[in-house]
């Protein structure tokens, strides 16, 4: 075909072409960057990839806990070796639990799985009781993940940096403590502080309204 039959050929279908390209870059850009949480703890630092186009219900509860400064001097009150890391609800000086919000609702079946290094919520036996507490894979669970006859545990991020960190704290000497049977860190792991990386301020984060504390034996956990 002589070159400029293509070329007339070839403007009207960049033409038609045109609409659909802007379309994407248009779902791009409104498409919100992930946004990602540096957790401080006794034992070191690492930053969660906090994945709200995914689980945006799940990731719009645990952002405002941190904004709240919730997490400041929490534990991580359950560590199994090839297993999880749990905490984010008891506090550290009391190790009792923290008032939190009401509980949301489970998006485990949003498609991200329980991968090693993924971030996850905790919640007890009712699916839909999950708040303030997240667990870290230490490696991949997919038992976990939901099936079409039971609910899972909802995904709502993975850690992009510091896994040695979560590896060290999954090795920590576990016993009983305080109000834990098992699997308790018998030096506490401290999250010392949890923010977010880039927020210029925490001034616009909701009033709290917290409600009365669980009781201990409807304690949360992956299982």
């Amino acid at each position: 075909m002589p070159f400029r039959t293509r070329a007339r050929l070839a403007a009207p279908l960049t033409l038609l072409l045109a609409p659909f390209v802007l379309a994407g870059a248009l779902r791009a850009a409104d498409s919100p960057a992930p946004t990602q949480v540096r957790i401080t703890t006794n034992m070191g630092e690492f930053v969660i990839e906090v994945r709200g186009d995914r689980a945006p219900l799940t990731a719009a509860n645990f952002l405002r806990y941190v904004r709240e400064g919730f997490y400041t001097n929490t534990v991580f009150h359950r560590t199994i070796a090839n297993f999880v890391i749990q905490g984010g609800g008891f506090d550290a000086a009391t190790m009792k639990p923290k008032a939190t919000h009401d509980p949301i609702v489970n998006e485990s079946g949003s498609g991200l799985q329980n991968k090693r290094g993924a971030v996850g919520m905790a919640r007890s036996e009712p699916p839909h009781s999950g708040n303030a507490q997240f667990y870290i894979d230490l490696v991949d669970n997919p038992d976990l993940d939901p099936v079409p006859t039971r609910w899972g545990y909802a995904v709502f991020g993975r850690v992009v940096q510091g896994m040695d960190v979560v590896d060290r704290i999954g090795e920590v000497a576990t016993g009983t403590v305080g109000p834990f049977k098992s699997d308790s860190p018998l030096k506490p792991v401290i999250i010392e502080k949890a923010e977010i990386l880039g927020a210029s301020s925490a001034a616009d984060a909701p009033a709290p309204t917290p409600v009365p504390p669980p009781r201990q034996e409807s304690a949360q956990s992956p299982k």
